[in-house]
């Protein structure tokens, strides 16, 4: 009587590739923390110290739709950069500042009798991004 070893070797295979496709899947997972070493294909990226100081996603309950936050999120770029240029402060002011005054602040913005397009949320990106590079323009010299 022979036995053939085929099946078991099937079996060992079966069992190697299983343990290979667990072990590539636990070294593609992504991780945000900067201490952990993640494999160079991990698309995490840690969090810049810049990011410090940058407005952060409105709350949900500020408006009722994304294009309203975001308009809002402008605005306070806004206002935080035309202080720090006005009084020369390049530190960052972004504890001084709170969304209510970037609601208070949406008449001067105001574009549109709309409710819900009260402004151009592109031209409200435009205005932060440049005042924002004129505030890193001046804090370099």
């Amino acid at each position: 009587m022979t036995h053939s070893l085929a099946p078991v070797r099937a079996l060992g295979l079966a069992a190697l590739v299983v343990s290979a496709l667990s072990c590539a899947a636990l070294a593609q997972t992504p991780s945000t923390n900067p201490s952990v070493d993640t494999p160079s294909s991990s698309m995490a990226i840690a969090r810049d110290e810049a990011d410090d100081c940058r407005v952060a996603k409105p709350p949900v309950d500020l408006a009722e739709t994304a294009y309203l936050r975001n308009g809002y999120r402008a605005i306070l770029r806004i206002l935080i950069a035309e202080e720090a240029l006005t009084t020369e402060n390049c530190t960052c002011l972004l504890d001084q500042f709170t969304w209510d005054q970037a609601l208070g602040a949406l008449p001067r913005f105001r574009t549109s009798d709309n409710p819900r397009l009260p402004f151009k949320v592109l031209d409200l990106y435009a205005k932060a991004d440049a005042l924002e590079a004129q505030v890193t323009e001046a804090c370099a010299e």
